[in-house]
């Protein structure tokens, strides 16, 4: 699954109508070993790690667990976490490859847990998670019954991440594609899900990030959005000069009640707040599996 033929046979054995073929000449592009120059070393790490044959996640309450007995004896298990550790630093998780527990930088488990009892049952949807990371969530959401689900995401260490932990667990439900937003299908109105975590305060342009992930449901469908937001009951918006919280490419920072606004003019509707929290180096930080600059 470190191949473009493989990923466009995912695409197409999930139904995903069109896609495969007019995604396909520009996956082949950002899957090329010239669009990074590690990505061949990290293509061949996910070629030597071991496959399952079918679906191997265990329920957690945390984690993204894979059931490794039938992939990893006692003598291979150190060089499969040496493999793993060369895909270092991993941003998303916590993940648990049979006894191999990947630590990662963000307890993605506690944003999951904030969120999931206030959106629309995952069961039985086709979801889009836009700025996916390396899949933590889109296997959360796989495991929550979603039937579908495509996770796109820019960083191609990323995207190796996903593809070595799909090859172990033997899932073929999710996929994750070296995409933006702007490069899908336009007005696709195919999913019943979209998720934007993490992604909006990036944008150079909110309002259109916010169009284009309005065209990405079928009517009715719903759009889960995590930020950062100003503090403060009043319509504002902080444009930070220079990087904010030393995080490069922070554009926009609204209150709530003005990004409310900018979802109304975008199309959405029955706009809610779930959660305000602060985040805290309980949730992101420094790690084995991570071990730069975290939040502290």
């Amino acid at each position: 699954m470190a191949d473009v033929e493989s990923i466009i046979n995912a695409l197409d054995e999930i139904g995903t109508g069109a896609w495969p073929e007019l995604l396909d000449s520009l996956l082949r592009e950002r899957f090329a070993d010239s669009a990074h120059g590690h990505l061949a070393e990290w293509r061949d790490i996910v070629r030597q790690l071991p496959g399952a044959t079918s679906n191997s996640l265990l329920p957690h309450p945390d984690k993204v667990v894979v059931s490794g007995n039938h992939l990893i004896s006692g003598k291979n298990a150190d060089r499969i976490e040496a493999l793993l550790q060369e895909l270092i630093p991993w941003r998303k998780g916590p993940f648990r490859i049979h006894n191999i527990n990947i630590d990662a930088e963000w307890r993605s488990d506690l944003k999951w847990k904030r969120i999931k009892d206030h959106i629309s049952p995952i069961a039985g949807r086709a979801v889009l998670d836009v700025g996916c990371g390396n899949g933590f969530y889109a296997f959360r959401m796989s495991a929550a019954g979603a039937t579908q689900v495509i996770g796109i995401d820019p960083g191609l260490l990323h995207v190796c991440q996903f593809l070595a932990i799909r090859k172990m667990a033997g899932i073929r439900s999710v996929v994750v594609l070296p995409l933006r937003l702007q490069d899908l299908p336009p007005k696709s109105g195919r999913f019943d899900t979209t998720f934007s975590m993490g992604v909006l305060y990036h944008q150079r342009n909110p309002h259109e990030h916010l169009k284009q992930l309005h065209d990405t449901l079928r009517p009715g469908g719903e759009l889960v959005l995590e930020t950062l937001i100003l503090p403060g009951e009043e319509k504002s918006v902080l444009e930070p000069a220079d990087r904010y919280a030393r995080m490069r490419n922070v554009w926009h920072l609204p209150t709530v009640s003005t990004l409310q606004d900018w979802l109304q003019k975008a199309g959405f509707s029955a706009i809610r707040t779930a959660d305000v929290s602060a985040t805290t180096s309980r949730e992101q930080r420094t790690t084995e599996w991570m071990p730069f600059e975290s939040l502290a």
